[in-house]
């Protein structure tokens, strides 16, 4: 008879892998993807290093999930202000902003989501959070388009467009520590322009 799980086992092996991807995530807002290794995270997690390669094969498989968990708050946080009531103008601002702002004040952790270089598994990920990005903002430029409030234009190469540069305009200010005061006013202001909206 195969060995099954009791739900007090469960529970212990869940809060563990949990207390490991939280002590990653804590490592990457503070040193980065590079400045992290499987040590580090068990012993912030208050583990065996053999416990985390329980949970996780290789470190690659570890912060491709701390990036799973950390982009896809980020990702909810832009569609709820895409989703908002408004002008076109005024839900790429709340989009854009919510996007910018959350970044700018976690400047580590946002630039090793965005810009430093990682292993190819946590690559994957962001490649997959991006077009998620681009998903959020082509849906509101379609839309937009649809009721005659932007011009004509394909709206995913549009969108894909605004996350680019989105991601491109912060990547020195957080890797410096962050921006000045005009970083964001300025980066939805291009934005605005660049699909065309009225300000």
């Amino acid at each position: 008879m195969p060995y099954r799980r009791t739900p007090a086992v469960q529970e212990r092996l869940d809060a563990t892998r949990a207390a490991i991807v939280g002590a990653a995530h804590a490592l990457v807002g503070e040193r980065g993807y590079a400045g992290c290794s499987v040590a580090l995270v068990a012993t912030g997690a208050d583990v065996a290093t053999g416990t985390v390669y329980r949970h996780f094969p290789d470190k690659g498989a570890l912060f491709a999930e701390v990036f799973r968990v950390a982009t896809q708050r980020e990702v909810d946080a832009v569609a709820a202000a895409a989703a908002k009531p408004g002008t076109v103008a005024e839900r790429v601002e709340a989009s854009v902003e919510t996007f910018a702002r959350r970044a700018l004040r976690a400047p580590r952790l946002a630039y090793a989501l965005i810009a430093e270089p990682v292993d190819p598994q946590v690559e994957a990920e962001r490649l997959t959070y991006r077009r998620a990005y681009r998903d959020i903002f082509a849906t509101l430029v379609a839309d937009a388009v649809a009721a005659g409030d932007l011009p004509p234009q394909d709206a995913e190469v549009s969108a894909a467009a605004v996350v680019g540069a989105m991601a491109e305009a912060l990547v020195v200010p957080l890797h410096a520590g962050g921006g000045s005061r005009r970083t964001v006013p300025d980066l939805v202001a291009f934005v605005i322009r660049a699909l065309g909206a009225a300000p």
